[in-house]
């Protein structure tokens, strides 16, 4: 092959991969007539194309769209989200307040652009401008997405942390803690974890308390992974999806079921606020009976406040060992 054949391939190789990474469909009979070529010519261009994008590891590959009577850059179906699911992602990470701007808006650009056709990457901007405009940040306006992956880590290898935490009076401490956990709820990350060398008499209000002290991520203002590993037997392993079933108001207290009747216009949204929650019967004014296994304590007392008159509260059983759950409380700090 000539180097102006060369030449005139790779030009058109390079033309035909920006129209395909635009979003836009390759027709051969018309990109032939473009270039003064042969639709096999442009075949093979599109032969080449797609062996490059399939030794990708991304998902792309070109096919052949019939609709659109040409071929198109495409991603296979599990491997990328699809408009609707990257809004509604974008929307929730709004809604969640979790992050500074800084660490929020970088997250969404990728989001966008990585899932995005660039055919609908504009309409997808357009229907979150608004809501990233008016964007309200956390008041502690720290940084902690990097934090957040390291802390990871020593829960999934186990490592002992040695960290500095300020609590809500403003006042530090240093604790030496096994990690077992993250959750997130209502705007902040949390660290489950079980602290060494304390004495529960003097600090816990519930020495009894098996389970494990959650701290607020961002409040860590600094933290150690060490080299030293601790075990957690299997059956009393921590598990993020049952307890935070339970726990709704990152506030301690005794697991307890807690039964009440509920008289106000949206049952659905209560039993939605307490997953574990179920109607159990109806009273004989006809009003739904819910019974729901929780966390009780401060947290839950100021929710059960907030509804008013709409929540009477039935009755409290003993506090209950749950099988699936085995930590019977936990502690904020």
């Amino acid at each position: 092959m000539r180097d102006t054949e060369i030449a005139s391939k790779q030009h058109r190789l390079l033309a035909l991969q920006q129209e395909l990474l635009g979003g836009r469909v390759i027709n051969k009979k018309e990109w032939a007539a473009r270039f003064g070529v042969t639709e096999k010519s442009i075949q093979r261009d599109l032969d080449d194309l797609k062996a490059f994008f399939a030794e990708g590891r991304d998902g792309r590959e070109v096919l052949y769209d019939p609709g659109a009577r040409g071929y198109r850059l495409t991603r296979q179906q599990t491997s990328t989200l699809t408009n609707s699911e990257v809004l509604a992602v974008c929307k929730i990470l709004l809604e969640s307040r979790s992050m500074v701007k800084e660490e929020m808006f970088p997250i969404l650009d990728k989001l966008i652009q990585g899932c995005t056709s660039a055919a609908h990457l504009q309409q997808v901007e357009a229907l979150i401008r608004n809501e990233r405009f008016h964007y309200v940040e956390p008041h502690h306006g720290c940084r902690f997405i990097e934090s957040l992956w390291q802390l990871g880590t020593a829960v999934k290898e186990q490592r002992v942390l040695h960290i500095r935490y300020r609590k809500m009076d403003g006042t530090l401490c240093d604790r030496v803690v096994e990690p077992v956990g993250i959750l997130f709820s209502e705007y902040y990350f949390y660290l489950a974890a079980f602290i060494r060398g304390i004495d529960r008499q003097e600090h816990f209000e519930n020495p009894q308390d098996k389970s494990p002290t959650i701290y607020r991520i961002d409040r860590i203002t600094h933290f150690q992974v060490t080299d030293e590993h601790f075990r957690v037997p299997y059956k009393n392993r921590f598990q993020e999806g049952e307890m935070r079933k339970r726990i709704q108001f990152m506030y301690g207290g005794k697991l307890e079921k807690v039964r009440f009747v509920y008289t106000g216009p949206n049952l659905e949204a209560v039993l939605d606020r307490l997953p574990t929650s179920r109607v159990v019967g109806h009273d004989a004014r006809g009003y739904p009976i819910a019974e729901a296994e929780v966390f009780s304590g401060n947290g839950l007392d100021m929710w059960l406040k907030s509804q008013g008159d709409w929540v009477e509260l039935e009755k409290t059983t003993d506090q209950k060992e749950s099988d699936a759950c085995p930590q019977s409380g936990h502690g904020v700090q």
